[in-house]
């Protein structure tokens, strides 16, 4: 349960029989499987490499791994565990969610392979395994030859970013990941893992296909620049691949070989994140890009064994995004001065809570934590935030774009049981009732005991 103390050198496959790799001064040990005895590598918790039996444990072993199953950082293995005990119980609270989640599924299990070689654009570097994409608000200049150099226009999306660039394709597979690992953790069927798996090789780790570990190319705006720090915002998704790598762990179709391969990527643009003038950049953004940049290195920092490094970015969190960020009275605003205030600032609401939950693994508490200069946190900006998830509420600043009625759902369910106040459960009940039964938060964060649900209105 959640308690506030406790939404690119380079990866390539290791040998079967051994592994090294050297970051942060954690060195994998190379061993020879079949000497073992039926054990193989496999990363536990605390991130180190070790050695785990592949049979399963006696009665009289401790067997550690299996209480520790999933092996997850921005997610809650409890809450997990506890959602999978009641949903084979028959558990009917939790069923629309639970169908929902496979039906998304098995939309992901058909979709195609994809790879950053998919595309015909050639990088400037002249090697397409380098990751490409378009700035979202740039357009022509229609007073420009050419159009060149691109303007911004805040908020509205140009439909040119997806045309043959990765940002597209990667945020498919990263989704369909993340869909596909939890899908196989709450049925057991092995078809999701398999397809997960593939997905994973095609983009991260088969040299012929695999993604260079860095954006140097990412949102490069025409006429202006050929990639910007702001481009790393769409790997958040690795935030979640890191959590679905933890719950295909036990399936023979993903092997020791694939973990020890995605290790050797995410150490790698870890890596890059830390030591490029891009990613430099990017740390330093105030709104919901250092955010997200905080959970990523945080994420890729406690999967790779540096605990050390996931430790001291997220206590800085707590003056560099929470207290900079977040006014006494809630208010957000970096996000508030956009275009499309309310989705922006709960979309850094989100990045703050995945922040609060990877800080729960070191010993930081963000949760409640409070500036004491500013008086700002995590739960004053939900507060603010809460209200506007009635859909009769009128939002008081810009949103060009229409939001979706569950938009807040996620943090809500997190608080209901974060800060175990019933205004949250109140305020859950004014959001149209499918789109609260049927959301994946009723699946990562379900209610210790099965109750009731309560009367919902909007609906």
């Amino acid at each position: 349960m959640l308690t506030p103390t406790s939404p690119d050198p380079t990866g390539g496959r290791g040998a079967p029989q051994c592994a090294s790799r050297l970051f942060g001064s954690v060195v994998w040990v190379c061993v020879v499987v079949s000497v073992l005895g039926g054990c193989e590598l496999r990363r536990v918790p605390d991130g180190p490499w070790r050695l785990r039996a592949l049979t399963t444990p006696s009665a009289s072993s401790h067997a550690p791994a299996a209480a520790a199953w999933p092996r997850v950082y921005s997610l809650d293995a409890a809450a997990l565990t506890r959602a999978k005990q009641r949903i084979e119980s028959g558990d009917a609270q939790l069923q629309p969610a639970y169908d929902r989640l496979v039906q998304e599924a098995g939309a992901a299990l058909k979709l195609p392979v994809a790879s950053v070689m998919d595309k015909q654009r050639i990088p400037p570097s002249g090697d397409k395994h380098d990751y490409v994409s378009m700035g979202p608000y740039w357009w022509p200049n229609p007073t420009k030859p050419r159009g060149l150099p691109y303007v911004r226009r805040d908020g509205e999306r140009n439909p040119e970013i997806r045309v043959d660039y990765d940002a597209p394709r990667l945020a498919a597979v990263t989704g369909a990941v993340t869909t596909l690992a939890l899908a196989y953790y709450f049925t057991d069927d092995e078809k999701y893992a398999r397809r997960a798996a593939l997905l994973l090789r095609a983009w991260f780790l088969d040299p012929a296909t695999r993604m260079n570990p860095h954006l140097r190319y990412g949102q490069r705006i025409p006429g202006v620049t050929e990639g910007r720090a702001a481009g790393i915002i769409e790997t958040r998704g690795l935030v979640g691949v890191v959590d679905a790598i933890g719950m295909l762990e036990r399936s023979p179709s993903w092997t020791a070989a694939d973990d020890r391969g995605m290790a050797g990527w995410l150490s790698a643009y870890l890596g890059w994140l830390r030591s490029s003038a891009l990613g430099k950049q990017e740390r330093g953004a105030h709104n919901n890009h250092g955010t997200w940049y905080d959970a990523q290195v945080a994420a890729l920092a406690l999967f790779t064994g540096d605990t050390v490094l996931a430790r001291s970015t997220l206590a800085s969190a707590r003056t560099r995004r929470i207290g900079a960020q977040i006014t006494a009275d809630g208010r957000q605003p970096y996000e508030l001065a956009r275009t499309r205030s309310l989705a922006y600032s709960a979309m850094n609401l989100e990045g703050l809570c995945r922040l609060a939950e990877l800080a729960r693994h070191v010993g930081v508490d963000l949760w409640s934590y409070r500036s004491p200069r500013g008086g700002g946190s995590i739960r004053k900006a939900l507060d603010y935030l809460a209200p506007y998830a009635d859909p009769r509420r009128k939002w008081p600043g810009r949103q060009i774009t229409p939001t979706e009625p569950d938009l807040l759902v996620l943090p809500l369910e997190q608080a209901r049981l974060v800060y175990r106040d019933a205004r949250y459960d109140a305020l859950l009940r004014q959001i149209p009732e499918e789109a609260v039964r049927s959301h994946r938060a009723q699946l990562l964060y379900p209610e210790p005991d099965s109750t009731m649900a309560l009367p919902r209105t909007g609906s």
